[in-house]
């Protein structure tokens, strides 16, 4: 069978995206090439707006109309918070934004299903398989998924469930088959990596995350995929980090009262990032 996907929203989508192309590849489903008609189509969608909640569903119809006749097959945050209304879309398979193998499988038997959990009840990691999105030659590492915070105008922790973490090992092992791979730059992303490890044992932090990746991927690039609230331990003068260039570019817009780190491409070293950015910021200070 060959699929055509179309993902809307966050890093962390689009790593998901791509993990499961891997695993539709090992159940021997194929990208369609450009203007072939797919068998499957799935849309990865996003909630954390309404604007993208009416993309999601303007997506569903456009893939729908474009591929007559295909199986349509939709995940993502906003199917995890609507799945009825994704539903009423002629959707086949709705699934939320977790159980990636699970939807794999379901794609591949060409089974129509309602799989949509309580994201409360998601107690560990989901491992996926890191790698790149179609075409792309930067990879990505997904090493957090969840959300503690609430805020009141935000509906992650209700898409996403309560903050779960990649062990610091399996940081190491994935950052070190991409490398393997060839890759030359590696995005480390989450939903919220500000809280990485918060649920292990022992509580390491995003610095020990990126020194561990760093040791295990040594020449590769670094960046930090999502930005950093205010509760962010720089990744800064770690050993592990010291030889890396590491950037973030939603960071420094983004965070306030906290060191992130930039790239120091004289040096070739990590250094605090003043995270002052713009009149707003400053005089929330």
């Amino acid at each position: 069978m060959k699929y055509a996907s179309y993902t809307l929203g966050c890093k962390v989508n689009q790593y998901e995206t791509q993990a499961l192309e891997t695993l539709l590849g090992e159940r021997g489903l194929a990208p369609a090439s450009d203007g072939e008609t797919a068998d499957v189509v799935i849309v990865n969608t996003c909630a954390v707006t309404a604007e993208s909640g009416r993309k999601s569903r303007q997506a569903i119809r456009r893939l729908r109309e474009r591929h007559p006749g295909a199986m349509t097959v939709v995940c993502g945050c906003f199917s995890q918070l609507e799945p009825e209304a994704v539903r009423s879309l002629g959707a086949d398979i709705v699934f939320g934004s977790g159980d990636k193998a699970k939807l794999a499988d379901a794609i591949a038997a060409a089974l129509p299903a309602v799989e949509v959990d309580d994201p409360f009840r998601r107690r560990d990691f989901e491992p996926l398989p890191a790698g790149a999105v179609s075409g792309r030659t930067r990879a990505m590492l997904k090493i957090q998924d969840g959300c503690d915070n609430f805020c009141s105008y935000c509906v992650i922790p209700y898409t996403r469930g309560r903050v779960r973490s990649l062990p610091l090992e399996g940081c190491a092992g994935e950052a070190a088959s991409l490398a393997a791979a060839g890759f030359r730059e590696i995005v480390v992303t989450g939903i919220e990596i500000a809280s990485y490890g918060k649920d292990l044992p022992g509580r390491p932090g995003l610095a020990d995350a990126v020194e561990a990746i760093a040791h295990a991927a040594p020449g590769v690039r670094l960046r930090l995929g999502s930005s950093l609230r205010r509760n962010s331990a720089p990744a800064c003068g770690r050993s592990g980090a010291s030889a890396r260039t590491f950037t973030s570019r939603s960071s420094r817009a983004a965070t306030t009262r906290s060191a992130v780190c930039a790239a120091n491409t004289t040096r070739r070293r990590l250094t605090p990032y003043a995270p002052v950015c713009g009149r707003r910021f400053r005089a929330a200070r």
